[in-house]
């Protein structure tokens, strides 16, 4: 998937102004915000939990490699096959070759993000290999030929009658409108790919260490179909995945499904180890873990190191003002809404991803619901940071800084300039006092009037003992 996130300020526009999604938009506050409330209160002691998540993450991350090493170990120990690729393009070069090796023709996919961020469908089909989203969410995508919108609900943009027509169109059958019956129509078409997939594809919430493992949450059965009955499984995430034990992976499954979908539990939680025994009817005669880095480890003891303890719930981007009107579209790759703000810039580079950090109000919203406590404010101003030290801003953006520094730094001029500009604005409110275009910044005054200031400074109306 190209990243496109340079246009961020024209795609947000467009969907602002786009009604159908504004409606499906809609959804996020019951579906998403007030079902992860009601589950958060019905935890026994949420707090803990969190800060426990969050210890797991952080105590990983500060031995990852020794971590990834144990899990290598028992992966391979119980007869599966560990993968590691550098570069998204790696990772698309191992999957093709354990294609060819294994004369795969078909494969089906559970739903992965880290696929969509090597653009490994593509890769495939250009190599000779059908594939077949079996995700819901994922295979409404690659019918309408679109990218997802959300990382837990990929197709949250569309509406039940935008479904219901591309069903109809693709699919060829009589056009239907109920969910159930929509579901139904799903399942037939994609059991038979099933059944005569050479290969199943998945991503893997968690790494076990000490087993060797890859957990799965999923609330589709189609994961563990995906990951059972073809002869081939290759799971594929990132490195930042692992976890020491079972009991810390059942910490962490106790908050995700809370924070992604309001849910207890998920539908299904597979703990998928090693390859099928010879007495087993079901599970795989080859089992492949590829472990992305793709520029995660260069995070490793900086300021942005907290990111990579994510666990992809989506929480940010539900509870996020500018996600909530915008849509994940906008953002222009795999990872929207906040943690998308912080990852994308992270793994495709801070100029061509320049509108993203300052897609965010820095409400703290963010960082408040986020299950593993990861500051995505502190990490925004750090990525502003680094592009004002880039000299990535634009010119006059950076001037004006540069002038307020100025300023800030020798208070007789500042109170002098404030006091100025206090007069200037006053007058130009009016006598409704509200300012219909403020200059050089129409971002304000576009939508909404700004009020205009009383035409005297704090201290000068401090001084005059007019606040009470």
């Amino acid at each position: 998937m190209r990243v496109a996130a340079l246009n961020f300020k024209r795609k947000a526009q467009q969907s602002l102004r786009n009604a159908r999604l504004q409606s499906a938009l809609g959804k996020i506050q019951v579906r998403f915000v007030q079902a992860r409330a009601e589950a958060i209160a019905g935890l026994d002691d949420f707090a803990a939990v969190k800060r426990r998540a969050t210890e797991i993450r952080e105590n990983v991350l500060a031995n990852l490699d020794a971590w990834l090493e144990r899990f290598e170990q028992e992966a391979t120990r119980r007869g599966a096959v560990v993968h590691w690729a550098e570069t998204a393009a790696d990772a698309n070069r191992i999957v093709i070759e354990i294609a060819r090796a294994a004369h795969v023709k078909k494969v089906v996919k559970s739903k992965s993000m880290v696929s969509e961020e090597c653009a490994l469908n593509d890769a495939l089909e250009a190599a000779g290999v059908q594939v077949v989203e079996t995700d819901l969410g994922e295979y409404i995508l690659q019918l309408a030929h679109e990218a997802p919108s959300h990382i837990v609900a990929p197709v949250l943009h569309k509406t039940k009658d935008e479904v219901s027509d591309l069903f109809a169109q693709k699919h060829a059958l009589p056009r239907k409108t109920g969910i159930a019956e929509l579901c139904r129509e799903a399942r037939d078409i994609l059991r038979p790919h099933f059944v005569s997939a050479d290969m199943g594809i998945s991503g893997g919430n968690f790494l076990i260490a000490e087993t060797g493992s890859v957990l799965l949450v999923t609330n589709e059965g189609n994961g563990r179909m995906a990951t059972t009955l073809p002869r081939v499984h290759v799971a594929i995430t990132g490195i930042e995945k692992v976890v020491p034990t079972l009991e810390d992976a059942t910490t962490l499954v106790r908050i995700l499904p809370r924070s992604a979908t309001g849910q207890d539990i998920t539908n299904y939680v597979s703990v998928l180890t090693g390859v099928k025994n010879s007495d087993e009817s079901d599970g795989p005669e080859q089992f492949h873990i590829i472990l992305l880095d793709n520029g995660r480890s260069a995070l490793l003891g900086t300021p942005l190191q907290s990111m990579l303890r994510c666990i992809r719930c989506g929480a940010c981007m539900n509870h996020c003002p500018v996600y909530q009107n915008v849509g994940g579209h906008a953002y222009g790759w795999v990872y929207p809404g906040p943690m998308g703000s912080v990852l994308t810039p992270l793994f495709a580079g801070l100029a061509d991803t320049l509108p993203l950090p300052n897609a965010s109000t820095l409400c703290g919203a963010c960082a408040e619901v986020c299950p593993v406590s990861i500051p995505l404010p502190d990490l925004l101003r750090e990525l502003r940071h680094r592009q004002s030290e880039q000299d990535l801003r634009p010119r006059l953006e950076r001037l004006s800084l540069r002038l307020w520094v100025w300023l800030a730094l020798r208070p007789r001029w500042y109170a002098r300039a404030t006091s100025l500009a206090s007069r200037v604005l006053h007058g130009l409110g009016g006598a409704k006092r509200r300012l219909r275009w403020l200059p050089g910044a129409g971002g304000w005054t576009d939508g909404r009037d700004f009020p205009a200031p009383a035409g005297s400074t704090f201290r000068a109306l401090y001084r005059a003992r007019k606040i009470p």
